[in-house]
């Protein structure tokens, strides 16, 4: 077989297989209208939860003050006091000693694994942690298993069966992409110290949307702080509506992955306007009130999804599943929903399990009850023009 054909039949499959995808060409800033082929649609597929990535003065100004670009990475001249500020800022916003910079969440959850892990330890992952997780742990060539998700008792068993002479590093997601279900953090700390583990969380879609005025994300939403949790990553383009990630931990972590972490050092910085842009949408983020207008929403949407008897999955979080399990009607009723001038994304194999098609509903602060109600009421109509397997029992 030639490289040719090999592409040309893993894209022809791919096509007869019903999982073909295509880029959306949005012509509009992000925001819970975007503009769509000219029509002007109502989104509900951002990661944009609190509204943030339409601030721009911000970025201007930054971009006035450093220019456009780093011009090297951050171990050579391209960490600037732009980027020292906002790193101290990420530390002090989830309650760290220390935070470092990258240029986004899957080269920050690939440096972690791959510069934390040797060959002799093990990895245990939840079945459903996001690729870059799973990516990291192939890479390092470490002894990797998968628990079933949310089972604590079955990464017991893993756990109880590892080598003593093995170190151990729990990886989770937070708030788990696809589900919008959260990690029982609490118990995977307890376990963790139980076998002298590492624990690390991916906060992706946690940090800057959970948690309190005094400190946010997913630990402060469990309750949980730092000496819970060893190693924690969160990303700056979804709750902080721009682009980058970062790591925090112990001082010592910190300089660990500074000496080592190949991701980091062999990486431009993200740019120092950038950055300073950044630390003014986390002080947006620290005082609260998007969460507040954001939680609303998610409140009123689940009420009136009960109320529809929509086979909406168990989540308190933005991402809001609509369960259908067909991929092809998963992808004909997003179309529908385009027609009707609204953007929900429908998710198919391999992001999520064969027969787990579903319609991926995010909600964000800039959205109102009216636009929710829309999506509502389209949702009914449609899902009754189709069959009735995407209402609940």
């Amino acid at each position: 077989m030639s490289w040719q054909q090999r592409i040309q039949q893993a894209v022809q499959q791919r096509k007869e297989d019903n999982l073909w995808r295509q880029r959306i060409n949005v012509a509009s800033p992000q925001g819970a209208r975007v503009l769509v082929d000219k029509a002007v649609l109502l989104n509900f597929s951002s990661n944009d939860y609190l509204g943030l990535a339409q601030e721009s003065e911000s970025l201007i100004a930054g971009a006035k003050a450093w220019g456009m670009g780093s011009g090297a990475s951050h171990l050579v001249c391209g960490h600037s006091s732009a980027h020292q500020q906002l790193e101290q800022s990420l530390a002090q916003s989830v309650g760290y000693p220390r935070a470092l910079l990258f240029a986004n969440g899957y080269m920050a959850n690939m440096a972690i694994l791959q510069t934390l892990l040797k060959r002799q330890d093990s990895l245990f992952q939840d079945k459903l942690n996001h690729a870059s997780l799973i990516d990291g742990g192939q890479l390092s060539n470490c002894k990797m298993q998968r628990y079933r998700h949310n089972d604590v008792e079955h990464l017991s068993h893993f756990l109880q069966q590892k080598p003593p002479s093995n170190l151990a590093l729990i990886a989770t997601d937070a708030v788990f992409s696809m589900d919008g279900d959260q990690a029982p953090l609490a118990e995977l700390s307890n376990i963790s110290r139980q076998h002298d583990g590492l624990l690390m969380v991916d906060d992706a879609h946690g940090f800057a949307v959970l948690g309190n005025t005094q400190q946010t994300g997913s630990l402060a939403e469990q309750g949980l702080s730092a000496k819970d949790v060893d190693v924690y990553m969160g990303t700056l383009g979804k709750g902080l509506g721009g682009y980058g990630a970062f790591v925090a931990g112990s001082e010592e972590l910190i300089e660990y992955l500074i000496q080592f972490a190949r991701p980091y050092i062999y990486t431009t910085a993200i740019p120092a306007a950038l950055a300073s842009a950044m630390q003014d949408n986390l002080a947006i983020v620290m005082s609260g009130e998007r969460q507040t207008r954001l939680r609303q929403n998610i409140d009123y949407f689940r009420q009136q999804s009960e109320r529809l008897a929509l086979n909406i999955m168990p989540s308190t979080t933005a991402i809001q599943p609509l369960l259908i399990g067909d991929d092809l009607k998963a992808l004909a009723i997003s179309q529908q929903l385009q027609q009707a001038g609204i953007l929900v994304t429908a998710i198919r194999p391999p992001t999520v399990a064969k027969g787990s098609a579903r319609l991926r509903i995010t909600l964000t602060a800039s959205h109102t009850e009216s636009d929710i109600e829309y999506l509502l009421a389209s949702l009914v109509a449609i899902l009754k023009s189709v069959g009735e397997s995407a209402y609940g029992a």
